[in-house]
């Protein structure tokens, strides 16, 4: 089992009241080692959306919770911060969240029509998989196959 199995969900549990109260909704939680360091990335999202001072007042908050809790042994480095404007979905209810916006998906291997991404509109997800709109026609993607989504921005 890998060292960090567990850690982004207890951690996720730990926050999230706190980050709720601020204001803020929790959008994802992950820890990761990047090289030699680990992160633990908390990522917050409001309706009106995140600036700077919205991350430092969360980071402020979650610091004294965390470091309370001590559910990690090795050093890491804490971060917040915004999902961005092309936000990664990883879990289902991103997947909700984001019904009617264009996303980008990657798949793990090609499919049945060999492609291996797709850029359409997010139409259906449910628990087994989602929808897309690619140019008028209806593409289905179980979950399992998708190897990286995010919302997908033209500038």
């Amino acid at each position: 089992m890998a060292k960090n199995t567990g850690i982004a969900p207890l951690v996720e549990g730990l926050v999230t009241p706190k980050i709720n109260e601020l204001g803020y909704d929790v959008w994802d939680v992950e820890y990761v080692k990047e090289g030699a360091e680990w992160y633990l990335r908390i990522t917050i999202d409001h309706a009106d959306g995140i600036d700077i001072e919205d991350c430092e007042k969360v980071h402020r908050a979650i610091e004294v919770i965390i470091d309370e809790a001590d559910p990690i042994e090795d050093f890491y480095y804490l971060e917040v911060s915004s999902p961005g404007i092309e936000r990664t979905l990883r879990k289902k209810e991103h997947f909700a969240v984001c019904t009617g916006e264009k996303v980008e998906i990657r798949l793990f291997a090609p499919d049945a029509k060999g492609r291996k991404s797709y850029v359409g509109v997010l139409g259906a997800s449910g628990d087994e998989s989602i929808t897309l709109d690619v140019d008028g026609e209806e593409i289905t993607l179980a979950y399992p196959a998708i190897a990286k989504a995010n919302t997908f921005f033209e500038f």
